[in-house]
C-alpha cells in the first residue's frame, strides 16, 4: 500500500529530524522538500516547460543533478504516460527527499534514480532528451551558504557547466537535445561550455523575473549538429510591471495543469 503524504511527511521530519512541507509540483503531483533547504523554484518550471518544447514527445529522459525531482519529474509529467525518467544526484539528503517525491507520486516503476556524482555517471543507454540545472556560482564568487545542500545547489562545489555538458554530450542521441538554465551574466562562460563538449547551442532564452529589470537566467538548448544556426527566442517575462503573472507564464504552468 502506498504511503500517504502525511505518512511521508511525518516520516522524513523524524528521520531528517527537521521541518518538511509537502507542496504542489503540478496539479496531482506533490513535491516534498526541506522548510530551510533548497526548493523548487520558478527555474526548474521553465528549464522543464523548454526542455518539452524543445523536445517534443519523447519516452527517456536523463536529468543531471536532479536534487529533489524539480526538473525532472516535471519533464516527466510532460510527457507521454510510460515516458520513463532516469535522475542522477550525488547529495544524499537532495536523493533521501527525491525517493520519496517518487514514491508518494506513485513513479517507482517509471523513474530510475541514481546517487552519484554525475562526472561519474555512465550508461549504455542514450538519451533523446537530457536536462540540468547546474549550479550558478563558482566557488569564492559570493557567501557559501553554512547549509550543505544549499551551498551544492548554489555553488560549484561538485562539478560546474562544463561538466554538465560533458555527462549530456556523453549520453545523448545522435538527435537529441540537452537542455538547461544558468545565469544570463554567464553568457560566453556556458556557450564556452557547450563547445568544448562538442554540442552546438540551437536556441536559448532569456528570463526576465519582472519587467522592467534585466534578464535573470537563460534557458538553452545543445545538440550535436554542427553548423546548426542558432535561434535567439524572445525573452519570457515572468511577471508584469506590477507583479502579476504574465500571460506568458500562466500558460507555462497551464502546461503542468494548474
Amino acid at each position: 500500500m502506498t504511503a500517504t503524504w502525511d505518512e511521508i511527511q511525518r516520516a522524513l521530519e523524524a528521520e531528517l529530524g527537521e521541518p518538511i512541507t509537502i507542496d504542489a509540483l503540478t496539479i496531482r503531483w506533490r513535491i516534498a522538500q526541506r522548510t530551510a533547504g533548497h526548493r523548487h523554484s520558478s527555474d526548474d518550471v521553465l528549464t522543464a516547460d523548454y526542455a518539452l518544447r524543445e523536445a517534443g514527445a519523447v519516452t527517456d529522459v536523463l536529468d543531471l543533478g536532479t536534487g529533489i525531482g524539480g526538473v525532472g519529474l516535471l519533464v516527466l509529467w510532460g510527457l507521454p504516460a510510460g515516458a520513463r525518467l532516469v535522475g542522477v544526484e550525488a547529495q544524499p539528503i537532495s536523493h533521501r527527499l527525491l525517493l520519496a517525491n517518487i514514491a508518494g507520486n506513485e513513479l517507482v516503476d517509471r523513474v530510475e534514480p541514481h546517487l552519484q556524482d554525475l562526472r561519474t555517471f555512465t550508461s549504455t543507454a542514450r538519451f533523446p532528451l537530457i536536462t540540468g540545472s547546474p549550479p550558478y556560482f563558482p566557488v569564492g564568487t559570493g557567501i557559501l551558504p553554512a547549509d550543505s545542500q544549499k551551498a551544492h545547489a548554489r555553488f560549484e562545489l561538485r562539478g560546474d557547466i562544463t561538466d554538465y555538458a560533458q555527462a549530456a554530450a556523453r549520453q545523448l542521441t545522435d538527435d537529441g537535445v540537452f537542455v538547461f538554465c544558468f545565469p544570463t551574466a554567464q553568457h560566453a562562460r556556458a556557450l564556452g561550455a557547450v563547445a568544448a563538449s562538442g554540442l552546438v547551442v540551437t536556441s536559448y532564452r532569456d528570463v526576465i523575473p519582472r519587467v522592467s529589470l534585466r534578464p535573470l537566467f537563460t534557458l538553452y538548448a545543445c545538440r550535436r549538429t554542427a553548423g546548426a544556426p542558432c535561434r535567439v527566442d524572445p525573452p519570457l517575462e515572468v511577471r508584469t510591471v506590477d507583479g502579476a503573472l504574465s500571460d506568458e507564464m500562466v500558460q507555462v504552468r497551464r502546461r503542468f495543469g494548474f
